[in-house]
């Protein structure tokens, strides 16, 4: 059983956001440990030791964040600044951390088609997930696709609801080594339809 961290970033959490439903259903999972970063660190004084410690305890990294600005929030960046330094994460003698998995689980307010040459955003989601995704792969661990919620905002609350409540499928699966990476390394961005479409299919074989 693989030990998952989940890391939440979220400076404006509102009790009815999906992000936070999506965190709640993260605290309530065994094996599982939830970290709310904004709570543990309001004025940015981030614990790198703590930090790293919990990195090197914990084989599967999951980033839960809204997109701000094209990036991660403010807090999450530094954490990364910070934590992720030379010597640790990476440089000759800092992989620390290599051979871990790590994935983003990410909402946007842009809707999928926002994020093509030819939406409002101009350029594909997966450009805008680069800056994590290299910085995931220069310290030696492995990037999987960003399981993603677009237009959280503007969505129905059936289409709400399935992705909260497919959030913990997701994580168990990570834990027990039941998801079939290899399938899913294949796609830029996981939704809570391809999870539904894989479990049918790993059901199926």
């Amino acid at each position: 059983m693989a030990r998952v961290l989940v890391l939440f970033a979220h400076p404006a959490q509102r009790p009815a956001s999906i992000n936070t439903s999506m965190a709640r259903r993260a605290q309530q999972l065994a094996g599982v440990t939830f970290v709310d970063i904004y709570a543990e660190y309001p004025r940015f004084d981030i614990d790198i030791e703590r930090e790293q410690r919990r990195l090197l305890d914990h084989d599967v990294i999951v980033f839960q964040f809204p997109l701000f600005w094209y990036s991660t929030p403010a807090l999450l960046k530094q954490w990364q600044d910070l934590v992720l330094e030379y010597g640790f994460a990476h440089g000759p003698h800092g992989k620390k951390l290599a051979g871990k998995q790590a994935i983003a689980c990410i909402t946007t307010g842009g809707s999928i088609r926002d994020y093509s040459h030819d939406g409002g955003n101009k350029h594909p989601f997966s450009l805008f997930v680069l800056p994590l995704r290299q910085t995931i792969e220069l310290c030696g661990m492995t990037f999987l696709p960003p399981f993603v919620l677009h237009a959280a905002n503007h969505i129905d609350s059936t289409s709400a609801k399935i992705h909260v409540e497919t959030y913990p499928i997701l994580l168990e699966g990570l834990r027990d080594g039941s998801l079939d990476i290899g399938a899913l390394r294949h796609r830029e961005q996981i939704t809570a339809v391809d999870l539904a479409e894989l479990a049918d299919s790993q059901e199926t074989n």
